[in-house]
């Protein structure tokens, strides 16, 4: 996802890729004894040592969408985005340690024969658990193979009873402050917002998931629930979801708030479409040096093109 501030911070203000590359291998050359002392003058938490311990999932079956080598549990939990957390991608993993996933409770509205609030317990109860190992796609050309333990999206929705009138649906983050320092700070609008096609949401590929590498989700990858959507770009994978919403017409998204220009609703990987600041058509697979050539619909086409035919994938970016 981009790095991204208010709009009121000047381009120029943002850092680049490949200073920010840069600033990783001197933070990791250096260590980080010095960013530790920066953060407690900050007055945000590095409560590694509060972080909940993760616990064994059971996984009823497992789905390989891709041969391709697994990042590691460190990749996937060290290198995230969740501005919720801060904006540099080791912000979740420092700063995240405070914040409380249980209990947890999910609030369903909108078009819906069966609305309610559902505690984490109710939502996961009917629902087998599966490992899918699927690859997955930022805007920021980086991209990782991650094994999650989740569920059908779909299988979700559909205990709800969404009615006619249910075109998409629409998803919240929660906003916790006193447990999110990120949301202290102008970084975005809260609480964070995104949303599918009501096709897209019932697809079998896209899965609420709640775990990885068969434990539960830590919490800076979007503990305790989260969206999966592997042939989309990563931002649409909001986490810590606590509001699900059937709506008639198509939302408006987090990113399309703060920069409509270079985020649009269906965020679908296309590497012909590029990013107005830098190319879309290769990515670098987080722990390589080289860049590969990116793959449409993050390599799902055979899977998913039938739910844009006849849309112009350059127009509905």
């Amino acid at each position: 996802m981009l790095i991204k501030k208010a709009p009121d911070i000047a381009l120029s203000e943002i850092t680049s890729e490949s200073v920010y590359l840069r600033r990783r291998e001197f933070l990791q050359a250096a260590g980080l004894t010095a960013a530790a002392a920066v953060t407690g003058a900050l007055g945000l938490e590095t409560s590694a040592d509060a972080a909940p311990a993760l616990e064994k999932l059971t996984v009823t079956k497992k789905m390989v969408t891709t041969t391709e080598e697994q990042n590691s549990f460190k990749d996937i939990t060290t290198y995230n985005n969740f501005y919720e957390f801060g904006a540099d991608k080791e912000d979740p993993s420092q700063y995240s340690g405070n914040f409380k996933p249980k209990p947890w409770s999910v609030v369903v509205e909108g078009e819906c024969a069966k609305p309610g609030t559902f505690t984490l317990e109710d939502i996961l109860k009917p629902h087998p658990l599966e490992e899918r190992v699927y690859r997955m796609r930022c805007v920021e050309a980086w991209s990782m193979v991650i094994p999650w333990v989740g569920f059908p999206l779909g299988d979700l929705l559909k205990r709800f009873e969404p009615n006619g009138n249910a075109k998409f649906v629409q998803f919240f983050t929660i906003v916790r402050p006193e447990e999110m320092p990120g949301q202290r700070r102008r970084i975005l609008s809260w609480p964070y917002t995104e949303g599918l096609r009501m096709d897209e949401a019932m697809h079998p590929l896209a899965i609420m998931a709640v775990g990885l590498y068969g434990q539960t989700l830590p919490n800076q990858n979007g503990a305790p629930i989260r969206l999966v959507v592997p042939w989309k770009y990563g931002f649409k994978g909001i986490k810590s979801i606590v509001k699900i919403r059937f709506t008639a017409q198509q939302p408006v998204n987090t990113w399309q708030v703060m920069a409509a220009n270079e985020y649009g609703f269906y965020s679908n990987v296309n590497p012909n479409v590029d990013h107005p600041r830098w190319s879309q058509a290769t990515e670098r697979r987080l722990g390589e040096f080289f860049k590969r050539k990116t793959l449409m619909f993050n390599g799902y086409t055979d899977q998913v093109a039938s739910l844009y035919k006849g849309m112009d994938l350059q127009k509905n970016y």
